[in-house]
């Protein structure tokens, strides 16, 4: 079992910047592929970016926050990150950590054993 806590939301405006955490306890936090999902309001869950777990991690990222948001993991400190620049009010939304077994680039909901409260993230215009 592992237990993720989301913190670093907030409301920020357009062009800024903020930092997500992800602080796992439990399981091994290094044998974990980590992800960022992110719900905007009225529309699906859908995958953000992700990292796996072997040595500094294998990079992934959705279209929508290539070259704006970047992930990274200290698993000496079981926390994940998510930097997200150049905000913009279409990535408003709850964003949500999760942590897969599964190896490889992983980015369905479906393939994710574990999940996050959530964390709001607003960006005015």
């Amino acid at each position: 079992q592992v237990h993720l806590v989301e913190s670093g939301g907030g409301l920020v405006q357009a062009g800024g910047s903020l930092r997500l955490s992800c602080a796992a306890s439990g399981r091994t936090f290094s044998g974990y592929t980590m992800a960022w999902f992110r719900q905007p309001p009225g529309k699906d869950r859908e995958f953000v970016a992700g990292i796996t777990w072997s040595g500094s991690g294998t990079t992934y990222y959705a279209t929508s926050v290539k070259g704006r948001f970047t992930i990274s993991r200290d698993n000496a400190k079981n926390t994940a990150y998510l930097q997200m620049n150049s905000l913009k009010p279409e990535d408003t939304g709850v964003y949500y950590c999760a942590a897969s077994l599964r190896v490889g680039l992983v980015t369905q909901r479906s393939e994710y054993d574990y999940w996050g409260q959530g964390t709001q993230v607003t960006i005015s215009s």
